[in-house]
């Protein structure tokens, strides 16, 4: 009886295996439009909006200007965890003014599409209050925007 355990075994295993084997899409007639190639290269896909103001929340987008456009930054902090100016590193845009009051620990600016290019703009604030005598910590919140001037 013991044999037969081992095939029986075999059998399972091997069934099991084939199942997790990929089956192809398609009508079965072969050569059909709507089969998939697990070969076939993924094309790229950028997500670019279009906004003329960014907030807190839109940290990791990706924006697209046409030249001529200007976009705003508002960054709302506290006087506690206030965020630092926005830092730009790249080409295709020129500060321009923000017309806006700040607040403490606001971060605010603005800037015109001058010229073709892809521009990173960048701002960091504490996650944790940095008054005396409170609990604190060490930690940093990012705000990181994508630019591209078309």
């Amino acid at each position: 009886m013991r044999p037969i355990r081992k095939t029986t075994l075999a059998l399972a295993t091997l069934t099991l295996l084939l199942a997790g084997c990929g089956t192809e899409a398609g009508n079965g007639k072969g050569g059909g439009g709507d089969s998939v190639s697990p070969s076939s290269p993924t094309p790229t896909v950028t997500r670019c909006t279009t906004r003329a103001e960014l907030g807190a929340t839109d940290s990791g987008d990706t924006v697209c200007l046409a030249v001529g456009d200007t976009i705003r930054i508002s960054l709302d902090g506290t006087k506690s965890r206030p965020w630092k100016p926005v830092a730009v590193d790249g080409s295709g845009l020129e500060a321009t003014n923000s017309g806006i009051v700040l607040l403490p620990g606001d971060a605010s600016s603005a800037y015109k599409a001058v010229s073709a290019g892809q521009v990173r703009l960048s701002s960091q604030r504490p996650l944790c209050a940095t008054e005396t005598g409170q609990v604190s910590c060490k930690g940093i919140q990012e705000w990181r925007v994508t630019v591209e001037v078309k």
